[in-house]
């Protein structure tokens, strides 16, 4: 089991940045009829998202945020020794868009810099690799930056996945703290079901040719190329419904905890449908499950933190106890155990 413990190492800051464009569910009538924009907000659970425009990655969304926070924290660049981005929407095939982000944000040449390629599961799967740095002596801060412009490698004439996709960046701050409590993690894999979520062109397996750019018509109607995305929505709720639940149970018997012991479950914002089952199975109460995808989607790995800045940060000024998980693309899934405290939170910024 790759489980992982912590001492001394909290999240000191979370902030996020969202474009202005809204895209209001009820207005997508070139695909749909009026009832099954209604029918897919009341299962989905989403009204409205945010797209980012043609000129804008998620390392621009993911920068902003960055530097308000080192604003309202009044962080000394100098200080901050990691910067790691996880994105599934980089720049560039290469170089590595948290160098670049790093020359952006003038923060130091000794930072360390580097991409990790992960979606739904990533915001965890970051943290732990954060907390693993932070754990050396010399550390000081870190700097994680999440998020995805999915709305980019979605066809908008792909009816199964055209309504599900936002955009948005985040940035976490991450340092020492002597007095906070054990943190714990879990990580998971299973690339048997790979093909579940997928873009098949475009990189080294299926370089970008004609034939890769090539709209195809399916059976259920959809109509996208190789290099937009593809998923099986049947096999993603099977999976979720049959690992997750599980794996945070035996995270919790791990860190010797139960779910009456933490104050919040803060899901990957999947679908209403998909988080509400996995709430019911736990057993967990609903009111301790925030959503922010009402508002925003589903914002790939960005949807943790993003849910945090919007739904929880007014409760976020004395200590609580939060289950983070996250699922999904891979196929992969991650959780954690964590207290937070005394945590700033700017207002969600809007370009």
């Amino acid at each position: 089991m790759a489980y992982l413990t912590f001492d001394n190492i909290k999240i000191t800051g979370i902030s996020a940045c969202v474009p202005k464009n809204i895209d209001k569910i009820a207005d997508n009538k070139f695909l749909f009829t009026e009832d099954e924009l209604t029918q897919f907000t009341k299962q989905v659970g989403i009204a409205e998202r945010r797209i980012a425009d043609a000129n804008t990655c998620a390392s621009d969304l993911c920068t902003i945020a960055a530097e308000k926070l080192i604003e309202a924290m009044s962080i000394d660049k100098q200080t901050i020794d990691l910067i790691l981005f996880v994105t599934q929407s980089g720049d560039y095939i290469l170089p590595a868009s948290s160098i670049l982000i790093q020359d952006r944000l003038k923060l130091p040449k000794t930072s360390a810099a580097f991409d990790v390629n992960l979606g739904c599961s990533g915001y965890v799967y970051g943290l732990s690799i954060v907390y693993s740095f932070m754990q050396q002596h010399n550390f000081r801060k870190s700097l994680l930056l999440v998020g995805d412009t999915s709305s980019k490698a979605i066809n908008p004439k792909d009816k199964i996945n055209c309504l599900l996709f936002g955009d948005s960046g985040t940035a976490t701050i991450i340092e020492k703290d002597k007095e906070l409590n054990k943190s714990y993690f879990s990580l998971n894999s299973d690339g048997s079901g790979y093909e579940a979520i997928i873009i098949h062109g475009g990189a080294c397996r299926h370089k970008c040719s004609e034939e890769t750019l090539k709209e195809v018509k399916y059976e259920d109607g959809c109509i996208r190329s190789a290099i937009e995305l593809s998923m099986n929505g049947p096999a993603v709720f099977n999976f979720t419904i049959r690992e997750v639940p599980k794996s945070i149970m035996e995270l919790l018997s791990f860190a010797n905890l139960t779910l009456d012991d933490t104050d919040y479950l803060v899901y990957h914002q999947a679908n209403k449908f998909i988080n509400d089952f996995l709430t019911k199975k736990l057993k967990y109460p609903k009111d301790k499950v925030p959503y922010s995808l009402p508002k925003f989607g589903n914002t790939s790995c960005a949807s943790i933190p993003i849910t945090i800045v919007t739904e929880l940060k007014r409760e976020l000024s004395t200590r609580k106890k939060l289950i983070l998980s996250g699922f999904g693309v891979g196929l992969s899934w991650a959780n954690a155990i964590l207290d937070i405290e005394n945590c700033q939170i700017p207002d969600l910024t809007e370009i």
